[in-house]
């Protein structure tokens, strides 16, 4: 049980409480206890070994006796009970986007609905019209927040995948007979949302691979065991298919396994055009095999340059006639898009300027949010003047890494930034988000995103659609008319790398790129774990081909000052 699965289930606890009438004080504990969790860089399992997880603020002698017992033993009681006194169905539908513990109480008491079964028929029926918040237009939007999550079912994202195929390959080598291995499928593509998890491995002794893949912790059931195939599903609901093939075979199930299907596909018509035969189990001139020790040498043999996973989509990448060497995590000097204790983050500046430093980066670009995020404890114009010396201060202590002074300024209602011109124009840099009205119509949202991208004051784009991958859809905005925008007005947009954004999208990434509009992969980092999201934005940014020159800040801190016009 990782970080984020313990963090999970103490917002669990904290979603049970709020359905139980509980105070809002004991609700609030378990609320911030998770996000002291999440945003650990230590395992959890380390702290409770050591004897120190009391040190970690927000976690009394209460919590740090339940997590040490969730820990230790795989169970906490006080989460089990709370679980019993509640209908099971009630957390479930707390998984509909909109749909809060408040409202699911009032459900389950006024109504006792109990089920996403009942609910979507009593919307359907027009039934809920009489509770309090609930009207016409609320029973609409359950309905689709139940329709969103249909069409989600059983899906993962990114990092959630990744963690656990990188925890099973590590499992898998620590056993016998495995010579190669290797993450496969959409998974080694880094899409943002997966079904499942791919593993593929190369064995002379495929029996006690699998039989050592089907002991590892945390699975719930075996689906099937056989001689080159097993399938698993896991306590927390994902599936992990494992296969293993002789070495001989790896790179050509690798590639098979791999994808796309349609990257495949056009690969056999390739490989038929030459008189070959390509197929997971090899590339064959009539019954003849063709030996490759590695994808390279199949793509050679095809005639064809070496694709990175990342661009296997069959979207125009077999037309190229020269790769893009695509950006890379070491490419990246520095990151944009960091929150502090000062709004919302669970770390104070100095701390994750030094969780920059320790990952190699060179500067930082600070962004806590803005007045009217009030639920995030956005900041005012006083209060950015005190943080803003508070970094200058900071920034007295290094010779080799820089704070730079920004904000995440609100895009308000009618396009306009949320703090006055005098102060955004004494900020290094200013991302403009929106996180209000979300409702908006597409020609309105998008109106009044450009128009704030016309703002002089403005530098970033944040989160352009505002998605929360298997939680929310973005907003309606036409991205193609906001990316010309963007490049009419010199403007950059984001990448937000939090795995639960990933926002630009690839597609649009590449678009953006065609535009000459400039990107920044940024952590959207609460956290100093969070930094580490980047990975996952320099994976997004290989989906859309883009490559060093394409991205702000694998430029060194003059070249990132000199774009960003700092004096």
């Amino acid at each position: 049980m990782d970080n984020r699965e313990i963090a999970g289930l103490l917002e669990t606890i904290a979603h049970l409480l709020e359905l139980q009438d509980e105070n809002a004080f004991k609700v609030r504990a378990y609320q911030n206890a998770a996000r002291a969790i999440e945003g650990l860089t230590q395992d959890v399992r380390e702290l409770v070994r050591e004897k120190t997880l009391g040190e970690v603020p927000g976690i009394g002698e209460a919590l740090e006796q339940k997590i040490t017992e969730l820990v230790t033993t795989g169970r906490m009681e006080y989460l089990e009970r709370l679980r019993a006194e509640v209908p099971g169905g009630l957390l479930r539908m707390l998984e509909i986007p909109t749909l809060g513990p408040k409202k699911v109480k009032v459900l389950w008491q006024e109504k006792k609905i109990t089920t996403i079964e009942a609910l979507q028929q009593a919307c359907q029926e027009n039934a809920l019209v009489d509770l309090k918040g609930f009207g016409e237009k609320t029973q609409k939007k359950i309905l689709e927040g139940i329709a969103f999550l249909s069409r989600h079912q059983g899906q993962a994202r990114l990092d959630e995948a990744m963690t656990v195929a990188r925890r099973l390959l590590a499992h898998l080598k620590s056993g016998p007979g495995v010579q190669r291995s290797s993450p496969a499928g959409s998974l080694r593509r880094w899409k943002e949302v997966v079904r499942d998890v791919d593993l593929l491995v190369s064995s002379s002794s495929p029996s006690a691979v699998m039989d050592h893949f089907v002991r590892a912790e945390g699975i719930d059931e075996i689906l099937g065991k056989g001689e080159t195939k097993s399938s698993v599903r896991l306590k927390s609901g994902l599936q992990v298919d494992l296969r293993v093939v002789s070495d001989e075979q790896f790179p050509f199930a690798l590639n098979y396994f791999t994808g796309s299907k349609e990257h495949n596909v056009a690969l056999r018509q390739i490989a038929q055009k030459k008189g070959l035969k390509l197929s997971e189990y090899g590339i064959f001139k009539g019954s003849k095999l063709i030996e490759c020790a590695d994808e390279e040498a199949i793509y050679r043999e095809l005639g064809l340059p070496y694709f990175p996973p990342e661009m296997r989509e069959n979207t125009g990448e077999l037309d190229l006639r020269k790769i893009p060497q695509l950006i890379d995590f070491k490419s990246l000097k520095g990151v944009f898009h960091t929150h502090s204790t000062w709004s919302d983050g669970t770390a104070d500046i100095e701390a994750m300027a030094q969780k920059a430093r320790s990952m190699g980066l060179r500067y930082m670009g600070l962004s806590d949010h803005s007045k009217a995020a009030t639920y995030a404890n956005g900041m005012d114009e006083a209060r950015l003047r005190k943080q803003m010396k508070e970094i200058d201060r900071l920034n007295g202590t290094w010779t080799d890494f820089h704070i730079l002074k920004g904000l995440e300024c609100d895009i308000l209602p009618d396009g306009g930034l949320d703090l006055n011109p005098g102060v955004l124009g004494d900020l290094d840099f200013v991302i403009g988000s929106v996180h209000s009205r979300f409702d908006m119509p597409e020609e309105e949202m998008t109106e009044r995103v450009c128009r704030a991208l016309a703002n002089e004051h403005l530098d970033f784009l944040g989160h352009a659609t505002g998605r929360l991958l298997l939680s929310r859809d973005g907003y309606r905005i036409d991205l193609d008319r906001v990316i010309d925008a963007a490049a009419r007005h010199d403007k950059i947009i984001e990448l937000n790398s939090h795995p639960n954004r990933l926002d630009l999208d690839w597609v649009h990434c590449r678009r953006a790129k065609e535009k000459g509009v400039m990107l920044s992969i940024n952590p959207d980092a609460h956290s100093t774990a969070d930094l580490e999201n980047i990975e996952y934005g320099v994976a997004t940014a290989r989906r859309g081909w883009l490559e060093d020159k394409d991205v702000l800040n694998t430029r060194d801190f003059d070249g990132v000052c000199e774009i960003l016009g700092i004096g």
